[in-house]
């Protein structure tokens, strides 16, 4: 545990900080931050932010495909050579950048999970044969080596089944192969990426998302999440990328409890602290476990608003003192609370969004957004999961019909 008492903080991450140095701010903290987009939402909350496109040449927002982790180290390294910072808050995007995490520790620890705890969860061959010792469900996955290694790893898992970049993020560039032409046809495109990817049997279910609050031997399941994947209608061109959450998740509450369970156990097992994801999908019933995310979550400011509390508060107690929240404290919302990423139908140039009160990670005004990139995402909430959802389509209505298009 830190003896040192907490004033500054630096949250860090490729995307999702705006929400995390909003949480920070409003606990009481003094908040540095360093991501890649740079939003106007993101500069009100810190003291001082770099970006890497605000550092580049960039004039588009070309995308988190040109992103290096090491120029968010490099900026990072900027902010705490000009600021006293007491510890780093991690957002998402370094999730497999291992020596990137161990270079940020070194300038400012990292409160929450080590680098080394990191490497536990996020090295697909132990972790998921460590959960095969456990007796935990989870998809059939491995790590090709070469081009034969990996056709017989495909027959083995049988088809349909994914294949996945080992530094995925947001669920971008997943493939699912359900033929054998199909698997010629990557195997043939991509023969010098294999190493750089694993092969995961594909579920057919419902994509969800367990935040948990975690302490040496203990952890509470906060909230059990709907993930919200691959949604054509607000501009998503990838088939599994992430386009927000509802939380909480419906369903029953022998299922909800299923849910819990697992995530509690893996947390537990890997000796996780703090604030942590388990990502899963629930298949017959069964909730299968996907990957684990020990860090701060893209569902944070749903989280707080349907449990009433505040996650970086919580975090700092977890890992300072100890102190898990009591279940018994938790507001239970009887709303639902949706985070909607909407991305750009065609290239664009986005208006100020600021003034619109449910409009978050806002780029700033005049900014030219390439086609399938984020414009900005919509926090709202609902009477239930139709409500919210039809509302979100007409605000992303709205805002769809604001930008001014280029093509």
């Amino acid at each position: 545990m830190l003896s040192i008492q907490i004033k500054n903080m630096l949250a860090i991450g490729a995307v999702d900080v705006s929400s995390l140095t909003a949480s920070a701010n409003r606990a009481g903290y003094s908040i540095f931050a360093v991501d890649f987009y740079g939003d106007q939402d993101l500069e009100k909350n810190t003291k001082e932010n770099l970006s890497v496109l605000s550092n580049s040449n960039q004039e588009n927002i070309k995308g988190l495909h040109n992103l290096s982790s090491i120029e968010l180290t490099r900026l990072a390294k900027i902010l705490v050579k000009n600021h006293d910072i007491d510890v780093s808050l991690l957002s998402s995007g370094l999730d497999d950048s291992f020596d990137d995490l161990s270079a940020i520790n070194d300038l400012v620890p990292i409160l929450g999970n080590t680098p080394e705890a990191f490497l536990r969860v996020r090295n697909r061959n132990s972790f998921f044969s460590i959960l095969q010792d456990l007796e935990i469900p989870h998809p059939k996955t491995e790590i090709a080596k070469d081009l034969k290694d990996a056709k017989d790893i495909c027959k083995n898992i049988g088809f349909p089944f994914l294949i996945k970049p080992l530094d995925g993020c947001g669920g971008l560039g997943i493939k699912k192969i359900s033929t054998l032409y199909e698997l010629d046809d990557w195997l043939n495109s991509n023969e010098a990426s294999i190493s750089k990817c694993y092969i995961q049997e594909y579920l057919v279910g419902t994509s969800v998302s367990v935040s948990v609050m975690a302490v040496p031997g203990e952890s509470i399941a906060l909230t059990v999440n709907e993930q919200l994947i691959g949604m054509n209608d607000v501009g998503q061109r990838e088939p599994f990328g992430y386009c927000g959450n509802i939380v909480p998740f419906t369903a029953s509450r022998d299922i909800l409890k299923k849910c819990e369970h697992i995530a509690e156990k893996v947390v537990n097992h890997f000796s996780l602290k703090g604030s942590n994801g388990v990502d899963l999908v629930i298949s017959d019933g069964i909730p299968h476990v996907i990957e684990v995310n020990p860090r701060f979550q893209g569902t944070l400011e749903c989280t707080e608003k349907a449990l009433g509390i505040n996650l970086v508060e919580t975090h700092v107690k977890a890992c300072t003192e100890n102190i898990l929240p009591d279940h018994r404290e938790l507001k239970q919302s009887s709303s639902k609370h949706m985070r909607l990423i909407l991305f750009a139908k065609k290239r664009a140039v986005v208006p100020d969004l600021i003034l619109r009160k449910e409009c978050r990670d806002i780029p700033h005004p005049r900014t030219r957004i390439e086609t399938g990139e984020p414009v900005c995402s919509i926090i709202l909430e609902g009477n239930d999961r139709k409500n919210v959802l039809m509302t979100g389509k007409k605000v992303a209505t709205k805002i769809y019909e604001s930008l001014s298009i280029l093509d």
